[in-house]
């Protein structure tokens, strides 16, 4: 039986809104929700990734297909989660995502906007669309994916970190319009975590592996749940004065020589 989650890092009553929520950081994010109290409507464009992610998780799980590039549609999703979940979402974790291996120079227009459009312009039309019911209600959290690529330069992925280092503006803009309003606004920076797409990039190729883990200070790649738990963490009332921040998750891999 797990431990119960003490007051104030429950999420009972609470209704998280995630998008890319079938695989990856966005299903540890669904896993931590529903331990923490809440349910969890995984949002994606595979409705079957998504119906699978909800069996596995079980009872308070729901699955809503949507591409998040699909910007005017943004206010159905939220409102498709209210009906699943029986009431709006109180929490919203914009965590879809695409990623683009490339040098600057080779890539191209199209392929830059493709990133940012499903990286931040999604992200704001989301929130833009759940907002209003949280600031009706007077609570609700915003919560954003950056990345250590916000924080230190990586070749090959100008897309994907200008999108993460994008996210800080967008964090802390709405952070202070809307934290009158009681609405908090946040995002995690995960470092390597150990996912598909990691162990796809690395096991190949030990000598990467090698340099990656000899940066991170704990000496570990990180897990889904990690990223997870501090996502829950920052949606509870627990950190009801913490809003316009952007916390690393990354084993110290940002803070390294």
């Amino acid at each position: 039986m797990d431990t119960p989650i003490p007051p104030p890092y429950s999420l009972a009553g609470q209704v998280a809104l995630i998008t890319g929520g079938g695989t990856g950081l966005g299903l540890g994010a669904a896993r931590c929700f529903l331990r923490s109290g809440a349910k969890v409507v995984l949002a994606g464009r595979r409705e079957d990734v998504l119906q699978a992610a909800a069996a596995e998780l079980g009872d308070g799980a729901f699955a809503a297909g949507h591409d998040v590039t699909d910007f005017a549609a943004a206010p159905d999703l939220v409102a498709r989660a209210a009906d699943l979940a029986g009431a709006p979402p109180s929490i919203l974790v914009n965590n879809a995502g695409v990623h683009l291996k490339k040098p600057a120079l080779e890539t191209g227009d199209d392929e830059f906007a493709k990133v940012l459009d499903t990286h931040i312009h999604a992200g704001f039309a989301l929130a833009k669309a759940a907002a209003p019911g949280m600031v009706a209600r007077g609570s609700g959290s915003i919560l954003f994916i950056s990345s250590m690529t916000a924080y230190m330069g990586m070749p090959l992925v100008i897309a994907y970190s200008a999108a993460k280092a994008a996210v800080k503006g967008m964090v802390i803009t709405l952070s202070a319009e809307l934290a009158a309003s009681g609405v908090r606004v946040n995002a995690v920076a995960p470092g390597w975590i150990d996912t598909p797409m990691l162990r796809k990039a690395t096991d190949a190729d030990p000598e990467r592996k090698r340099k990656i883990l000899g940066r991170i200070q704990i000496g570990s790649f990180g897990e889904p749940d990690d990223v997870g738990w501090a996502l829950a963490f920052l949606a509870s009332p627990a950190a009801k004065y913490i809003t316009g921040q952007i916390l690393p998750v990354d084993g110290g891999g940002t803070a390294s020589f």
